[in-house]
């Protein structure tokens, strides 16, 4: 017998979070998030997407034991002004029991179907900057502190209750040695005098800060034509500026401005976490924190997290200004390895943009549907 029970305590939320721990122990691929921010990104009272979102976590209970977890999520902005009736759900764990999976899915169903909703669609987060997307190849690669990992049964779990593939994301990756800087060179030269453009670069997070709104409101810009984009709404910016902004080297995020100090195209990159938040187990201290700032400092494994161009600059190379000042950094930095965040199969222009690097798809993940 399943028993499904709502996570409200902060013993509760704390459970569900602490959940995969058990389920990937001893898995070298998984990355533990760290708890404590885990538990925030949960809670309305520090998260500002709950303003425009709601949200509920289950639990699945067998014999007294926790065997799954799911969250149930509706974004207002999306349903509301979007006219898109998707209830959404992601954070979603299971033991190899059918029945467990089942009981998640149907409650999410159920509370879909009590808010007039018409199809669910998951795993996903609230946002275009969560995590996304049910690993369906590579699980012999460790995972990002960005994405989601799951073993290789919940795909077939998934199909058998029903659901279909929704949408396709590729993760790529290449060595830095494949990068030519002859190819952007000279382009990027020409192009910011063609477009009176420069490069911004940085030492200090402080610095970056006075530019943070205007970058994210050029990500909503960048990436409005995509699929099941969200915006991202003004309270939820400086949010998400305290949690990855601090926590990103500032000299692996580069800027372009136009002649009126404007930002037109931005990148952001973070050195690889994943074996250092392994080490931590999801606990900045008392060594975690070390673990994390040495991998910040050292680490030669970068992932490309973001990159936007504005609409009016699209098509016009503004990357190879980006590209030419990534080089300069991690050749100083002795960068062996670039990664990329999931995206969109659908996506040919981003895939173009990397093609010069001769990148390997080394994982796939798909999200699911299902009609309610």
């Amino acid at each position: 017998m399943i028993q499904i029970k709502e996570a409200i305590s902060k013993k509760e939320i704390k459970d569900f979070v602490c959940f995969p721990f058990s389920l990937y122990k001893d898995n070298p691929y998984w990355v533990p998030p760290i708890i404590k921010d885990e538990m925030e990104v949960f809670d309305p009272s520090v998260n500002p997407v709950f303003k425009t979102a709601q949200a509920q976590f289950f639990l699945a209970y067998k014999d007294g034991k926790i065997v799954g977890r799911v969250a149930a999520m509706i974004n207002h902005i999306e349903v509301q002004e979007q006219q898109l009736k998707k209830m959404r759900f992601g954070w979603m764990d299971f033991t190899d029991d059918l029945q467990v999976s089942k009981a998640l899915l149907d409650k999410v169903s159920e509370i879909g179907k009590a808010n007039d909703l018409e199809f669910m669609e998951g795993p996903v987060g609230f946002s275009n900057l969560d995590k996304v997307g049910c690993l369906i190849e590579g699980f012999d690669h460790i995972g990002t502190m960005i994405t989601w990992y799951n073993h290789p049964y919940y795909a077939s779990h998934f199909e058998t209750h029903g659901f279909v593939k929704e949408k396709e994301y590729l993760e790529n990756k290449f060595p830095f040695s494949n990068i030519d800087p002859a190819l952007f060179n000279k382009a990027q030269d020409l192009i910011k005098r063609r477009y009176k453009l420069k490069a911004l670069n940085f030492t200090k997070t402080k610095d970056i800060l006075p530019y943070a709104n205007q970058m994210f409101d050029l990500f909503n810009e960048s990436y409005a034509s995509l699929s099941s984009f969200v915006p991202i709404t003004d309270v939820q910016k400086k949010f998400f500026t305290k949690r990855y902004l601090s926590f990103i080297n500032p000299e692996f995020i580069k800027f372009v401005l136009d002649e009126k100090d404007q930002l037109v195209a931005f990148s952001i990159v973070m050195p690889s976490f994943s074996k250092a938040l392994q080490k931590a187990k999801g606990k900045l201290f008392p060594f975690g924190i070390f673990h994390l700032l040495k991998a910040r400092k050292e680490s030669k494994d970068m992932i490309f997290y973001l990159i936007g161009v504005h609409p009016k600059y699209q098509n016009k190379g503004l990357t190879a200004i980006l590209f030419h000042e990534c080089w300069i950094t991690f050749n100083e930095k002795g960068v062996e390895n670039c990664i990329r965040t999931p995206e969109l199969e659908e996506n040919t222009a981003i895939q173009k943009l990397w093609r010069a690097f001769d990148p390997k798809i080394y994982k796939r993940r798909r999200t699911y549907k299902k009609a309610l």
